[in-house]
């Protein structure tokens, strides 16, 4: 992802010889974008694209790839894809933070909804009971909702962002912040899902909500 690189040395360049205080990324369309700290530390491509997509090889894999754009960032020392679902306990932990932009077959644009996009993957925010018990069945437990919010529709683009904890297996509890947004056109979602243990999430919550908020999808004309 140069364009990720290439930011972060443009703002080094521009601030003098302090390093940059963010990492600046988009998609390859460039209509979803989104910083971070530049002490995050950006998940390998390849370990990214192995876990979202499979087999490198394989043709639903090439398939996936051109409907799916995706990126990683761990604040952790050393970085590791574990820390997308879960850390370590206490304050000590540290946030994880995917972003995934998604086109839309025509089925799927057909059906989206507020609440689609609170069940999108991952870690999907059940809105049914029936929802929740088919989430837990994959080994999740203890879901609690903490907030929710319609976010303001900016030139047609709708979103949603959801705060909520979850524990997977025997492991510690683990607080979700998760915004999706659906373009204009109704044919991409654009989704950012940040981890951290509660107590990390109430110490970081003004470098989390930060990130959270620089979250955006343009409103692009003939992309």
């Amino acid at each position: 992802m140069g364009t990720v690189v290439g930011a972060a040395v443009a703002a080094s360049v521009l601030s003098g010889c302090a390093g940059p205080e963010y990492t600046y990324v988009h998609d390859d369309s460039g209509g979803t974008y989104f910083k971070v700290p530049a002490s995050w530390r950006q998940i390998d491509q390849k370990a990214l694209d192995k876990v979202v997509f499979g087999d490198a090889e394989s043709t639903t894999a090439q398939l996936a790839k051109q409907a799916v754009w995706a990126a990683a960032f761990d604040a952790y020392d050393e970085p590791s894809l574990v820390h997308l679902i879960q850390g370590s306990a206490g304050a000590e932990d540290r946030p994880f933070a995917f972003a995934k932009v998604q086109k839309l077959s025509e089925d799927d644009q057909n059906a989206v909804s507020l609440d689609a996009l609170r069940m999108s993957q991952p870690i999907p925010v059940p809105v049914t009971k029936e929802q929740q018990k088919a989430i837990e069945a994959t080994g999740f437990s203890g879901f609690e909702l903490l907030a929710d919010e319609m976010l303001p529709i900016t030139d047609g683009v709708r979103g949603v962002r959801s705060v909520y904890n979850y524990r997977l297996g025997d492991g510690p509890v683990q607080t979700f912040d998760k915004t999706v947004y659906l373009s204009a056109d109704g044919t991409t979602v654009s989704t950012l899902l940040i981890r951290c243990s509660p107590a990390c999430y109430r110490k970081r919550a003004a470098e989390i909500d930060t990130v959270v908020k620089s979250f955006k999808v343009k409103h692009l004309i003939n992309p």
